[in-house]
C-alpha cells in the first residue's frame, strides 16, 4: 500500500498495487488504505470523473460508496465500514489504465498547485464539516445521475475535498465548496424543469 500524498501518488498506486484483468472495489481501497479519508475521498472521486462511469451503475454505486464513507466521517468512525457487495463489484482492469492514461497531463499542474496552506481548515471540527458536504455532494449525484455529464461537478466536488484534506490544503476545500455550490445549482435548475414539478 502507497502512502498517498497527492493525485500522482494516487494513480500509481492503483496501477501498481493492482493486477490481473478485473478489479474489484477492493482492490481500489486497498491499494489507497481504507483507513485514511483524504485518499479514499481522492480516489472516488477519481473514479466517478473517470472513463469508468461507462460502466453501468458505476455513478450510483460510486455515491452509495461516497455516501457511506462521508457519514461515518461525520460520527468521526476511525476505521470505515463498507458492505460487502459494494467492495465486490468489479471492472476490467483497462478501463482503469484508462483513466489513469487520461488524467496523466492534468496531474502535474494539479500537483504542483497544492500545498499546505490554511490547514487549519484541514483538520476538526472542519472536517466533519466537509464530511457533510460530502454526503450532500452524494445525495445531489443520484438525481443528477439521469442527466447527461450530471454528476460530473458533485463528483469533482469529492475529488477536491480528497484532494484539500489529503495535501492539508485548506484553498483547494474552499474550491470544493464553490463546486458543491454550482451542484446545487444545476440540480434546482433541472428540478425546476422536469414535467411532473
Amino acid at each position: 500500500m502507497a502512502q498517498v500524498r497527492n493525485l500522482r501518488t494516487l494513480l500509481r498506486s492503483l496501477c501498481n498495487e493492482t493486477e490481473g484483468e478485473t478489479v474489484t472495489v477492493a482492490d481500489l481501497l486497498n491499494a489507497v488504505g481504507r483507513r485514511s479519508y483524504g485518499p479514499v475521498l481522492l480516489l472516488l472521486g477519481f473514479v466517478a470523473i473517470s472513463p469508468l462511469t461507462i460502466i453501468p451503475g458505476a455513478n450510483f454505486l460510486i455515491a452509495f460508496i461516497i455516501l457511506i464513507f462521508a457519514i461515518q466521517m461525520v460520527f468521526g468512525r476511525k476505521y470505515p465500514w463498507v458492505p460487502k457487495k459494494a467492495l465486490e463489484f468489479s471492472f476490467e482492469r483497462k478501463h482503469l489504465i484508462m483513466g489513469v492514461a487520461a488524467a496523466d497531463k492534468y496531474v502535474a499542474f494539479v500537483d504542483r498547485f497544492l500545498k499546505p496552506r490554511l490547514i487549519f481548515l484541514t483538520g476538526p471540527p472542519f472536517v466533519q464539516i466537509v464530511a457533510l458536504a460530502c454526503v450532500a455532494a452524494a445525495l445531489v449525484t443520484f438525481p443528477l445521475g439521469f442527466v447527461p455529464f450530471g454528476p460530473l461537478i458533485p463528483s469533482l466536488t469529492v475529488l477536491l475535498f480528497g484532494l484539500a484534506i489529503t495535501a492539508r490544503d485548506g484553498f483547494v476545500l474552499l474550491l470544493a465548496g464553490g463546486s458543491l455550490a454550482g451542484a446545487c445549482y444545476i440540480l434546482m435548475r433541472v428540478w425546476a424543469v422536469l414535467p411532473f414539478v
